[in-house]
């Protein structure tokens, strides 16, 4: 997967702009506008699009979050799409869903969002091919082992981002990169932020040793 350092900026601030709008603050003041801190989903957002994620599926227990319109923000970004996949037990969810509508700040990314309601995430994950962006909450526990069997990840790589690792209740034991293990390519590291997020990085099925030359870049913030 060939890493776009100007997608992945764009998207960090494209998301951290829809978080001020969703503050009702008016962004081309910059003298009245508030300062709003950086949360983890322009991280998310940042890392789904410099990856250039065209199939990007979120396996969600809790609806429309931040995680759905910062993955959003990337596929639009990317010429992607994203399904939001809602699991069959929770029916409270499922009359929420399927009555939903994006607020009106949102509606720019209405186009490439698909939730997928009352169907088990084991078998919808299965009808997707090359599956380049993964985030999974981790109330679902035990189901990340299926998971390993029916995810088809992308030839050329794949990031699988599993987050609410420490939210009380969150029955997750193992982290993903531990459900891998034994497969060559396969990099996993916590990061404590948000309620907590694990990054898998699944490397390309024929990646070769290469000497590349890295650019740095920063993003800087004046008031």
């Amino acid at each position: 997967m060939e890493w776009s350092p100007q997608q992945a900026m764009e998207a960090y601030l494209n998301t951290l702009q829809l978080s001020k709008t969703l503050h009702d603050q008016d962004c081309t003041n910059i003298k009245a506008t508030k300062r709003i801190e950086p949360e983890c989903v322009e991280f998310i957002s940042a890392l789904a699009a410099g990856n250039r994620s065209k199939v990007i599926l979120e396996i969600s227990t809790e609806g429309l979050t931040p995680f759905t319109i910062a993955l959003a923000v990337a596929a639009k970004l990317t010429g992607g799409r994203l399904v939001c996949v809602l699991p069959h037990h929770r029916e409270d969810m499922i009359k929420t869903s399927n009555n939903f509508e994006l607020k009106p700040h949102h509606q720019e990314l209405n186009n490439v969002i698909e939730f997928v309601v009352g169907k088990n995430p084991n078998e919808v994950i299965k009808k997707f091919k090359k599956v380049d962006f993964l985030v999974i909450d981790c109330k679902f526990g035990d189901h990340l082992k299926l998971w390993k069997n029916n995810l088809e990840v992308n030839p050329k790589g794949c990031v699988v981002v599993t987050r609410n690792n420490d939210v009380v209740g969150s029955t997750k034991k193992v982290c993903f990169g531990e459900i891998w293990k034994g497969k060559k390519g396969i990099e996993c590291v916590t990061m404590p932020i948000g309620e907590g997020i694990e990054l898998t990085k699944i490397k390309s099925s024929s990646c070769k040793k290469e000497s590349r030359r890295f650019k740095r870049f920063h993003v800087t913030f004046e008031n």
